[in-house]
C-alpha cells in the first residue's frame, strides 16, 4: 500500500528584475560592505603586526627576567657552597669526618647492625623506592659496600622514615668519635639548611665516601667512586673538583635521578673543603632545592598576575630535551595535561607517572622548534607549536650557568591569547562598520515598507502555509483590495486546516494498527509498499507458551471479564519480553509465540528466552494464586532458522515460521505437563547455565531429537 504524497507548491519570485526595496538594499549593503572589507584589511594588517611585535616583546622580557632571577639563584648558591666550604668550620669538620668514619670502618664488620640496616631497606626504604620509581630494587644491592656505612645507619638512619626528625639529632648516644664529631659540628650545617633553604649538605672524603650528611639518609657511607653511583653526575662533579686542586672551583651538576632520595630529579653544587695552606680535604656539596627554581620559573604558580596570562608559561630544558622545571598545565590541569600529551608523542605510561609525582623534570620530553635553536645556542622568537600540540608564541634563549649544566629557557603563550587584542580590535572595527550598514538598511527597509507591508503579509501567510504551517491567519491591516485578498486567503487557510487534521487522524490510527500486528521495520516496508515481505533469520531462539487451564478458568465468565483476564497475562508477557529483549510475534487465546534475535541479532539469544520463560512462569504462577486458580505455564524453547514476513492480501498477518517454530510447539506439548521444555540445541548454547532433566526425545522430520526440561527448582530459583 503506497502512501499519498502531500504536494507541496513552491513559491517563487517571477523572473526578470528585482523589486525596488531589494535593489535599494542592495545599493546600500554593497557600500557598505565595501567599506567594512578595506578597513577591516587595513586595521587587522596593522594591528596584528604591532601587536605581535609587542606580544614577542613582552614574552622576551619575561624570559630575560626569569633566565636572571635562575642564573642569579644559581649563582649564588655557588657562591654560598664555595664561601662555607673554605670556612674553619667546615674544613674541620671534613677533617673530624673523614678520620671518625675510617676509625669505624676499621674497627668493623658490625653483623647485628648490618642485619638491622638490611631490615630497614626491605621493610622501608626499598618499598618506598619501588613505589616512588616504578621499578625494582634489590635491598643488598643497596646497601653500603663499608663498614662505617653499615655503623652509621644502624644509629642514625634505620628505624626512621621521618628524615625531618633525622636532621634535630646531634648525638646517638653511641660513644663514637663519628658521633662526638656530629654533636659538634652539625648545628653548623643544620642552621645552613634552615637558613639558606638546601635539600642537603653533605661531606664527601677524597676517597669519594660520603662521611657526613645532615639527613642521615641511606647515601650516609655510599662510596661514589665504588658503586654504580661513580657514573653518576654528583660522582662526576666531585672527580672534578679534587682535580682541579683549588678551593675556589665550584661544579653545579644537572639533574638525575638519585636513588637516596627515592630516585627524585636531584643536582648538586660541589666545591671542595680545605684552605689553601692546608690544601684540599674532601668536598662539600649541597643539594639544590628543586622548590626555590619552580618558584623562580612560576612566580611561585602565580603566572597570571606577572604577566603570562591564562596560558603562559617559562621553563627549563637540558640538553637531553627533557624538562628541568615543572609545567603549569601539569599544575593546574592534570587530566587534560595527560590526554595532550599522550596524544602529542609522549607515551601513555610516562605520562600517567608524571601526573603520579605531580612533576616533569626528567620526564616530559621536548622536541619544539624554539628548545631546538636554543641548544645550538640561538636566541630569538618563534611561532611554533608547544610540547602539547598547541600553536605557542615563544621566546627561547640558553641559560648562562657557570661550571654548570647545559640548559636552555623559553617562555610561551598560546597564540590565540597572545593575539587576543587583535581580534578583539577586528571585531570592533566590524561591528561598527556593520553598525552603520544596519542604520542605513533600516533606513531603507522602513521606507519600502510602507508601501509593500500589506503584501508582505500576504506573502508571507503563503510561504507559511508552502512549508506545511497550519491555521495560518493574515491581518493586511488595510482596508482597500488587500484586505479583500487577505479575508480570502484566511478561509482557504482554515479549510485546508481542517482537511489536514481529518488526514492525520486518520493516518495515526492506520499506524498504531500497522504497529499492533507487525515490528515497526516491517511495518515501515509495507507502508513503503512492499506487499511481499519475508525474511530469513539463521540464529534466534523461539519460545511457544501455552496457558493451561485459562478455559476451565474461563467458564462461566461473560466475554468482557474473560478478555480482561487474558489481556492482563498477555500485557504482563509484554512486558518480560521487552525486558528480556524478547519479541512477541503473535498471540492466540491459549498461545503466546515470541522470538529472541529475529529482528535484532542477540549472541545470547537462548540465555533471553530462557529467563523470560521462566519470568512467564512465575508470572502465570503469581496469577493463579491471586485468581485463586489453577493456571500454569507449558512452553517449548528451541534454536535454529526461521522465516518471519507477512502472509495473506486482504487479511494481513504477520507470522513466523520454519524448523525452530514447529519443534518449539511440538517440545511445549510433548508431556501435557507444566514446565519449560527445551531442545538440544538449545541446552547446548546455554553449557552449564541452568539445571535441566532429561524427558525422552520427540521425533520430527530431522529424526529424533533430545528433549530437556529446565529444572530452576535444582538452582535455588
Amino acid at each position: 500500500m503506497t502512501e499519498p504524497r502531500t504536494v507541496r507548491k513552491v513559491f517563487r519570485r517571477p523572473t526578470g528584475g528585482l523589486g525596488i526595496q531589494s535593489k535599494l538594499l542592495i545599493m546600500l549593503l554593497a557600500v557598505s560592505l565595501i567599506s567594512i572589507i578595506v578597513t577591516g584589511i587595513i586595521g587587522y594588517a596593522n594591528g596584528r603586526d604591532s601587536l605581535n611585535a609587542a606580544a614577542f616583546k613582552q614574552l622576551t622580557t619575561i624570559r630575560e627576567l626569569r633566565a636572571n632571577e635562575v642564573e642569579n639563584a644559581i649563582q649564588t648558591i655557588q657562591t654560598t657552597v664555595r664561601l662555607n666550604s673554605i670556612t674553619s668550620d667546615t674544613a674541620q669538620a671534613s677533617v673530624a669526618f673523614n678520620q671518625a668514619f675510617s676509625e669505624l670502618d676499621q674497627a668493623g664488620p658490625y653483623p647485628a647492625d648490618r642485619e638491622k640496616v638490611l631490615d630497614f631497606y626491605r621493610t622501608s626504604f626499598v618499598p618506598q623506592l619501588d613505589e616512588r620509581s616504578g621499578q625494582q630494587y634489590d635491598a643488598l644491592g643497596l646497601l653500603p659496600n663499608n663498614n662505617a656505612g653499615i655503623y652509621l645507619q644502624s644509629h642514625y638512619t634505620s628505624g626512621t622514615d621521618n628524615y625531618d626528625k633525622t636532621l634535630t639529632i646531634n648525638d646517638a648516644g653511641d660513644g663514637s668519635a663519628w658521633s662526638a664529631a656530629h654533636a659538634q659540628y652539625h648545628p653548623y650545617f643544620r642552621d645552613l639548611i634552615d637558613n639558606l633553604g638546601y635539600e642537603d649538605m653533605v661531606l664527601i672524603n677524597p676517597e669519594g665516601q660520603i662521611v657526613y650528611t645532615a639527613y642521615k639518609g641511606v647515601d650516609l657511607g655510599l662510596n661514589l667512586f665504588d658503586t654504580p653511583e661513580n657514573q653518576s653526575a654528583l660522582s662526576k662533579a666531585v672527580s672534578q673538583v679534587l682535580r682541579s686542586d683549588s678551593v675556589n672551583t665550584v661544579v653545579t651538576t644537572d639533574f638525575e635521578r638519585y636513588i637516596p632520595s627515592l630516585d627524585v630529579p636531584t643536582a648538586w653544587i660541589v666545591s671542595p673543603v680545605g684552605t689553601r695552606e692546608g690544601g684540599i680535604t674532601g668536598v662539600l656539596a649541597a643539594q639544590v632545592p628543586i622548590q626555590q627554581l619552580n618558584d623562580t620559573l612560576t612566580g611561585k604558580e602565580s603566572w597570571e598576575p606577572q604577566g603570562l596570562g591564562k596560558s603562559g608559561e617559562v621553563y627549563l630544558v637540558g640538553e637531553d630535551h627533557l624538562m628541568r622545571s615543572v609545567s603549569r598545565a601539569l599544575v593546574e590541569h592534570p587530566d587534560t595535561y595527560e590526554k595532550a600529551a599522550i596524544s602529542n608523542g609522549l607515551p601513555p605510561a610516562t605520562a600517567k607517572r608524571i601526573v603520579e609525582v605531580k612533576g616533569t623534570v626528567l620526564l616530559q620530553e621536548i622536541n619544539t622548534t624554539p628548545v631546538e635553536r636554543a641548544l645550538k645556542g640561538q636566541e630569538g622568537t618563534s611561532l611554533a607549536t608547544g610540547y602539547l600540540g598547541i600553536k605557542k608564541l615563544s621566546s627561547y634563549a640558553p641559560l648562562r650557568i657557570d661550571n654548570g649544566p647545559r640548559w636552555v629557557v623559553v617562555a610561551s603563550i598560546d597564540e590565540s591569547e597572545a593575539f587576543a587584542p587583535v581580534e578583539v580590535f577586528t571585531r570592533i572595527v566590524m561591528l561598527s562598520a556593520g553598525a552603520l550598514v544596519l542604520i542605513v538598511a533600516v533606513i531603507a527597509l522602513l521606507l519600502a515598507r510602507v508601501f509593500i507591508r500589506p503584501l508582505n503579509k500576504l506573502l508571507g501567510g503563503v510561504r507559511r502555509v508552502s512549508s506545511g504551517e497550519r491555521d495560518v491567519t493574515v491581518d493586511t491591516g488595510t482596508r482597500d483590495e488587500f484586505a479583500e485578498v487577505g479575508s480570502a486567503f484566511n478561509e482557504l487557510s482554515r479549510s485546508l486546516q481542517t482537511k489536514a487534521d481529518l488526514l492525520d487522524a486518520e493516518r495515526a490510527e492506520r499506524d498504531r494498527l500497522l504497529l499492533s500486528l507487525m515490528p515497526e521495520a516491517v511495518a515501515e516496508r509495507y507502508r513503503q509498499g512492499d506487499e511481499a515481505i519475508a525474511e530469513d533469520h539463521t540464529d534466534v531462539t523461539v519460545v511457544y507458551a501455552d496457558f493451561i487451564g485459562f478455559d476451565a478458568y474461563a467458564t462461566g465468565m461473560n466475554s468482557g471479564q474473560s478478555l480482561a483476564a487474558l489481556n492482563e497475562i498477555l500485557t504482563g508477557m509484554d512486558d518480560l519480553a521487552e525486558q528480556f529483549g524478547v519479541e512477541r510475534v503473535r498471540t492466540t487465546k491459549q498461545g503466546y509465540l515470541a522470538s529472541c534475535g529475529l529482528n535484532v541479532p542477540r549472541v545470547d539469544s537462548a540465555r533471553r528466552v530462557i529467563e523470560f520463560a521462566h519470568a512467564a512462569e512465575l508470572l502465570v504462577s503469581r496469577l493463579s494464586s491471586q485468581w485463586g486458580t489453577n493456571l500454569a505455564l507449558r512452553a517449548g524453547v528451541d534454536s535454529g532458522s526461521v522465516t518471519s514476513g507477512l502472509i495473506g492480501r486482504t487479511s494481513i498477518v504477520y507470522d513466523m515460521w520454519g524448523e525452530a517454530v514447529n519443534l518449539a510447539y511440538r517440545l511445549q506439548d510433548t508431556t501435557g505437563d507444566p514446565g519449560i521444555l527445551i531442545s538440544q540445541r538449545v541446552v547446548d548454547r546455554l553449557g552449564d547455565m541452568f539445571p535441566v532433566t532429561p524427558m525422552g526425545t520427540v521425533e520430527t522430520t530431522a529424526g529424533s531429537q533430545q528433549v530437556w526440561k529446565l529444572d530452576m527448582a535444582a538452582s535455588g530459583v
